[in-house]
């Protein structure tokens, strides 16, 4: 390629207007844009951080994980620029996120629209997983919702589920942490979705978060003050690595999630329990979730026969080594995300890195989305509500990774509830029309309810 047209692939970024921020985090900021060619609305995501080689661009596990899916419910990744050693992700632009929903929300959501928001969750989920990946920070700031429709995003913390442990033990926000990664496991997998999902559903129908924890002693004091302290019989695997932290679990009874959850039907708090179980093998995975009869009458179309569809493509010989050579060399350019994951292939990444040739956008694949079903909303639904975006939080992550006794091994050790002046048996509180507690208390006084519009800090990651 001559130096004329690097000189014009090095100004991509001036292809798009920038709009506004409409969010700003640890790693990067997001902007509303608009493409000036197609007229078309777009999310671009600045990393903060800057990149010297394509090769550290391609190696993100966003990219990674993103340029493998190919779904109606996982937010698109449209093009990867890099200019001037920054990095800059365009997605597809979405209205907002259900944590805006759920924060601007004066009344509940109606069960339909909660079926129909999270049989869709679970379809990308269940696709997700097919292709061989787990999340590992569902929240509601990560649920990107327009209209109707609601897809997961953010895969900055996304991780092979072949790939070898031991993980990190500080993924997630802490609210929708998995008990496994609490307690520090070296080894879990998908399951910790599926305890978010959980607690997502759960917050859904309350307006308010399940497990509130202020640090990770008093989130697992939540946990148990709502499903029980795990037992032998429970969860063996859980109580050794307590053990091994030296943690014990404080002795409280659980307490029925439709004293919590009064507004959700019986099928929906037997899926919210079944997901919220301390054992991640009890759990139920994505694809037996959406089989789940809370979600009767919505129509369920497996990855693997929409696979089928796809259309594999090999590149001719000779080009893969002839591409690899020139992708070494570290310039500026761009990574177009126009193909079915079958299609991408080695050699055709390397192409897409190298020559910087723009291609179109990629129209929706309308045959495909036709087989996604949503559930069916109730005649009588509530008018459709449009809050305006703002932005989300800023995260915090620490990226410590730990063994044996780490840091918050120590904090749990030291925050020893079972012996720490809370009584080994509480009573709880009457049926509560929001559901869950008071952020900042250590524990729940029995007395205390919800009030509607209660306020709770948000500390998130990544």
């Amino acid at each position: 390629m001559n130096k004329a047209s690097w000189g014009v692939e090095i100004k991509r970024m001036e292809r798009y207007n920038i709009i506004k921020e409409v969010g700003d985090g640890t790693f990067g900021s997001v902007w509303r844009a608009i493409n000036k060619q197609t007229g078309e609305i777009v999310a671009i995501k600045k990393m903060k951080r800057k990149y010297y080689s394509w090769e550290e661009c391609i190696n993100l596990r966003e990219v990674k994980s993103l340029r493998k899916m190919n779904h109606p419910n996982i937010v698109k990744l449209k093009e990867v620029i890099r200019e001037h050693d920054i990095l800059y992700f365009v997605f597809e632009y979405m209205e907002c996120n259900l944590y805006h929903l759920i924060k601007d929300r004066g009344k509940l959501f109606s069960e339909a629209e909660i079926r129909n928001w999270c049989f869709q969750v679970f379809q990308g989920l269940a696709y997700m997983h097919q292709q061989g990946y787990f999340h590992r920070d569902l929240k509601p700031e990560n649920l990107l919702v327009s209209k109707d429709v609601i897809k997961v995003a953010d895969f900055g913390l996304a991780r092979e589920i072949s790939s070898q442990p031991p993980y990190t033990e500080y993924v997630s926000t802490r609210w929708y942490r998995a008990p496994e990664v609490l307690l520090q496991s070296p080894m879990y997998n998908s399951a910790i979705d599926m305890w978010a999902m959980g607690a997502i559903m759960a917050e859904l129908f309350t307006l308010r978060p399940l497990f509130p924890g202020s640090n990770e002693a008093d989130e697992i004091y939540k946990i148990c003050s709502i499903i029980g302290t795990p037992t032998e019989t429970e969860w063996a695997e859980g109580i050794k690595l307590a053990s091994a932290i030296n943690y014990q679990f404080p002795q409280v009874t659980g307490v029925h999630l439709s004293v919590l959850i009064p507004s959700a039907s019986k099928d929906a708090i037997d899926l919210i329990t079944t997901l919220c179980s301390w054992d991640p093998c009890k759990r139920l995975t994505a694809t037996k979730a959406l089989q789940h009869s809370f979600f009767q009458g919505c129509l369920y179309v497996p990855p693997s026969l929409r696979l089928k569809t796809a259309v594999s493509r090999t590149p001719p010989s000779g080009t893969r080594s002839m591409l690899e050579q020139k992708s070494v060399k570290g310039y500026s350019g761009t990574l177009s995300i126009s193909k079915r994951a079958s299609e991408f292939s080695p050699a055709k990444s390397h192409e897409y890195l190298t020559t910087g040739v723009q291609r179109k956008l990629e129209m929706n694949n309308q045959d495909e989305i036709k087989n996604h079903r949503f559930s069916k909303i109730a005649a009588n639904q509530q008018p459709r509500y449009r809050p305006p975006a703002r932005n989300s939080p800023s995260s915090i992550c620490n990226g410590k990774t730990a063994f044996g006794v780490s840091v918050t091994a120590e904090k749990l050790a030291n925050m020893n509830l079972a012996s720490g002046g809370v009584p080994a048996r509480q009573s709880f509180p009457a049926p509560m029309k929001a559901g869950g507690w008071h952020a900042g208390q250590p524990s729940m006084a029995a007395s205390e309810e919800f009030h509607a519009r209660r306020t709770f800090t948000r500390k998130v990651v990544g």
